[in-house]
């Protein structure tokens, strides 16, 4: 049969599939996160998002009540989450790990756009500010390294009255200031320097202390 016939007797192309539970979920947060990263989440729309994953708009009304409510979901959904060693034996490679977890996230093209563009968009909106962390900074852990401490003091390994919220902040504020003045990420050297020489002994574990053991 002709394509004219096959046109014209009704049989055409076939028909995309619809996508439904999480195949469908994941279109949608895919799309959502990429037209974030594209156009700045102030011009996220409904509209686009569901053109994007090639939906119905009603299909994404029927779960979510706005472009942020999708955009913050997708996030939450490739936050980096810490994954501290299961028998707290490695408190200095586990707090490596973690600043690379986020040295690593901090280059991936889609995140970083749309990071940026939410930290950008919550410095005028409270309300977003307090969603962001209520949804996904909190919701995974919080502060990068915190998981990490609070896991080794969970198991006597740290002091749990050093775990100020300086101390749990000083990682990744080091981080973050390192991006800023050198314009660029650290290398693997910096981030073991910033645990060795300033996360270490802010938890009372000197050079000559195992890492692993409290005072």
């Amino acid at each position: 049969m002709s394509d004219r016939n096959r046109s014209e007797g009704g049989e055409g192309p076939p028909r995309a599939r619809r996508r439904r539970g999480a195949e469908l979920e994941e279109a949608v947060y895919t799309a959502a996160l990429e037209e974030t990263a594209e156009l700045g989440l102030p011009r996220v729309t409904m509209e686009g998002i569901a053109r994007r994953a090639g939906t119905a708009k009603t299909s994404l009304y029927r779960r979510w009540s706005s472009p942020e409510d999708i955009v913050l979901g997708a996030l939450y959904r490739i936050h980096p989450v810490e994954q501290p060693s299961p028998g707290a034996d490695d408190l200095r490679g586990d707090l490596i790990a973690a600043l690379t977890l986020m040295r690593d996230a901090m280059v991936q093209p889609v995140y970083g756009l749309v990071m940026s563009s939410l930290l950008s968009e919550a410095q005028r909106r409270p309300d977003l500010h307090e969603r962001l962390y209520a949804e996904v900074f909190d919701a995974r852990g919080g502060r990068f390294t915190r998981t990490v401490l609070q896991h080794y003091a969970d198991h006597g390994r740290v002091d749990p009255a050093r775990l100020t919220p300086v101390v749990v902040d000083i990682g990744e504020a080091l981080l973050i200031k390192y991006g800023i003045d050198a314009m660029e990420v650290p290398d693997d050297d910096y981030i073991a320097a910033i645990v060795d020489q300033a996360i270490l002994p802010a938890i009372g574990h000197g050079p000559q202390q195992p890492a692993d053991s409290a005072d």
